[in-house]
């Protein structure tokens, strides 16, 4: 004998109804404690991911998310010297024009940075006294830069201006990055040294860069 869809929700058998009514406490118990479990593995993974923050906070570690270096976890290592060309460091972005136009155009993470932005990772490539010229690519006291070729619109079309060029002034920095569409000194210049974080060490990374 064949059972319709609707014969539950029309059986008329005492025993059947009996079953049903003793049956809605235990599916409530049910999902209640489905409930509590949900909430115990949420708390226990919100507190794993907190103590995980936290320790890498306190060991110097960050996440790098930009295609500029391999993404992952870094080591900002103190300076125990001054910081020298070939150097990859971790650098906060100045606060003012620089930071509110890379910001708005995305090409800045938000990060904990005065400026309201995320340090950057590159490489320095000239210090205080070098000088920059800018044209297709950058020269450095007139030496071609590797892999410096300038774009005129970003990967959305959007219009990008080079820097014009000139001495690295005391205190600066002038920083690069292999990657084609990093947005770095050759477009927005040099940096104040005040805002080295310090020497950037890979310590569980993965991908590769792009390069022209």
């Amino acid at each position: 004998m064949g059972l319709s869809d609707d014969m539950p929700a029309k059986s008329s058998c005492p025993i059947a109804k009996q079953r049903g009514e003793g049956e809605r406490p235990n599916g409530e118990k049910r999902r209640q404690q489905t409930r509590r479990r949900v909430l115990a593995i949420y708390s226990v993974g919100l507190a794993f991911m907190t103590t995980f923050v936290g320790v890498g906070v306190w060991a110097g570690l960050r996440i790098n998310l930009t295609p500029s270096e391999p993404l992952g976890l870094w080591q900002v290592v103190t300076p125990d010297r001054p910081a020298a060309v070939g150097d990859l460091v971790f650098v906060c972005p100045p606060s003012g024009a620089l930071s509110e136009f890379g910001l708005a155009r995305g090409y800045f993470l938000r990060g904990l940075c005065p400026s309201g932005a995320a340090p950057l990772i590159k490489t320095i490539v000239a210090i205080a006294g070098a000088r920059i010229a800018v044209g297709a690519n950058v020269r450095i006291d007139g030496v071609p830069l590797q892999h410096s070729r300038l774009s005129s619109k970003d990967g959305q079309g959007r219009a990008l201006a080079p820097w014009a060029g000139g001495v690295v002034p005391p205190g600066q920095l002038f920083l690069h990055s292999q990657f084609r569409g990093s947005y770095d000194s050759r477009y927005f210049g040099p940096v104040p040294e005040t805002g080295l974080l310090g020497f950037a060490r890979p310590f569980l990374t993965f991908a590769s860069i792009g390069t022209p």
